[in-house]
């Protein structure tokens, strides 16, 4: 099995000049590629299921941060999980119109259950991120900041992948606040 690894991080931000009251949205985005995303397809859903191993958690944590030495933690951390269920059903509401199907994959994201038809929908709901921080511009105080983000993702041994984590840093973007 390859590396998997985090994608280069995109911090997006809603404008480059803030005024002290206003709040700032930045979302990070970012996706988790390599072994882990290709490992997990239908054919390893289903010797999965087969083996009783029928759920995957992936834990993940973005942290943004401003300053150079000394960084300061803005807005709140993310730190939580998404999670795999394999299930079997005959629903006739879930026939995939290119196969015939009984092993099915639902994405949990932030509690919300998501079940799409194809194998690279499941994976783009499962590894890829696009999370929104709101704080404060008086958080950071009047001038010229650098905002950067750390993000880490990680998930147990199954069938189909042994234990693994990884981690990645953004590159900076620049904020005014006047």
């Amino acid at each position: 099995m390859t590396e998997s690894k985090i994608s280069d991080i995109q911090l997006v931000k809603s404008k480059d000049e803030y005024t002290v009251d206003e709040n700032i949205e930045i979302n990070v985005q970012f996706s988790v590629e390599g072994g882990i995303r290709e490992a997990f397809n239908e054919a390893n859903w289903t010797k999965s299921y087969n083996n009783n191993d029928v759920s995957l958690k992936l834990k993940y944590g973005i942290k943004l941060t401003s300053g150079g030495f000394r960084k300061k933690e803005l807005g709140k951390t993310i730190d939580t999980y998404r999670k795999a269920a394999i299930f079997w059903t005959r629903n006739p509401k879930l026939v995939n119109p290119h196969k015939d199907r009984r092993i099915w994959v639902q994405i949990s994201k932030n509690f919300e259950p998501f079940v799409r038809l194809s194998e690279e929908e499941v994976r783009e709901e499962l590894f890829d991120f696009n999370e929104k921080f709101v704080f404060k511009a008086s958080d950071l105080g009047k001038g010229k900041h650098k905002v950067g983000s750390e993000v880490f993702a990680s998930w147990q041994k199954h069938d189909y992948t042994e234990v693994g984590q990884v981690k990645n840093n953004s590159n900076e973007i620049e904020i005014t606040i006047k």
